[in-house]
């Protein structure tokens, strides 16, 4: 490292040209592609919910496609509180309905970054906490059904799954594409040097070793 102000600037420049991913996987077309392919899972998820719910709402008591068993059981899940936690004026929305919402959202910001045109950093910023705080949602709702409803959902574990690896595209572009934070460069290396390949596989397997230990045997009585 130099003593000269200019070349402490050029080292600088260096130094985030080394950090910086290369290659398709780290570019706006790939990461933004999985993150629409992700969201539009959840988005199709969310309106098969909501035709679910409405379904049960005309036949209370009916039982749903979904329903497998005792365990997996679409119907035992729509008909808990957890299902329609947002009420108003003595009225419930069921939760498949914001999801419609929230995910027109993330396929619309997807192809936004698709075509590749620049967003301001605040945007971008923005769209990664409402992923975030989707995904904390989502496994809230998840957590719900696994250890208080006892009952498990497909539907709403695509949902779950869907929006883990929305969360992850998404990630993934705002450290490297949009270089969220600035002076990241330890963010970047991470992707880089594809440590996030492992991360998301161990989070993957750990999700779904999760629900086996705790209603594996179950799922398929």
């Amino acid at each position: 490292m130099s003593d000269f102000p200019g070349e402490l600037v050029a080292d600088a420049t260096l130094d985030d040209a080394y950090t910086k991913p290369r290659g398709w996987r780290h570019g706006a077309t790939w990461t933004y592609l999985i993150m629409l392919a992700a969201s539009a899972v959840a988005l199709v998820v969310s309106f098969v919910l909501s035709a679910e719910t409405l379904k049960l709402a005309r036949n209370p008591g009916q039982k749903l496609s979904c329903d497998v068993n005792a365990v997996m059981s679409c119907s035992t899940v729509a008909e808990s509180w957890q299902a329609e936690i947002v009420r108003f004026a003595g009225l419930s929305f069921p939760n498949a309905f914001f999801g419609i919402a929230a995910e027109s959202v993330f396929v619309t910001i997807a192809v936004i970054g698709l075509t590749k045109v620049a967003v301001p950093r605040w945007f971008a910023l923005c769209t990664w906490l409402g992923g975030l705080a989707a995904l904390a949602y989502s496994y809230w709702l998840t957590s719900q059904s696994l250890f208080v409803i006892n009952a498990l959902c497909p539907w709403c574990l695509c949902l779950m799954f869907s929006t883990t690896v929305q969360f992850m595209a998404l990630s993934h572009a705002t450290a490297v594409v949009q270089e969220i934070p600035a002076k990241g460069a330890g963010v970047r290396t991470y992707y880089r040097l594809n440590y996030d390949l492992m991360v998301d596989a161990v989070w993957i397997v750990a999700l779904i070793v999760i629900i086996l230990v705790k209603d594996g045997p179950m799922l398929f009585s």
